[in-house]
């Protein structure tokens, strides 16, 4: 959990800029330790069976009344691709240009 947390902590920072609806990494604690939002390590896990690829970056968002982790993946073809994944249950709501 510890662990789970500080990574969670490390790329909510690494994130950069926030916007409104941006979880800050405080914030981002507290609904982990609440159990409300899964720990980044599940959610990445699960992210990169699908669309596998380099993480390059983390937002924990507020969209709608539910929490989303938003990932930046670099594919090994070298595209950067987006996607959303429900911070509570960890499934992929969004890959981005997978239409």
């Amino acid at each position: 959990m510890q662990r789970a947390a500080s990574m969670l902590a490390l790329l909510i920072v690494l994130a950069g800029g926030a916007s409104a609806d941006d979880i800050d990494h405080e914030r981002a604690l507290e609904l982990l330790r609440e159990g409300r939002i899964r720990p980044l390590s599940e959610v990445v896990e699960a992210v990169r069976r699908e669309v596998p690829g380099e993480l390059l970056k983390v937002e924990l968002e507020l969209e709608d009344g539910a929490y989303v982790y938003e990932l930046k993946i670099l594919r090994p073809e070298g595209r950067v691709q987006e996607i959303e994944a429900d911070a509570a249950t960890g499934k992929i709501l969004d890959i981005e240009g997978d239409d």
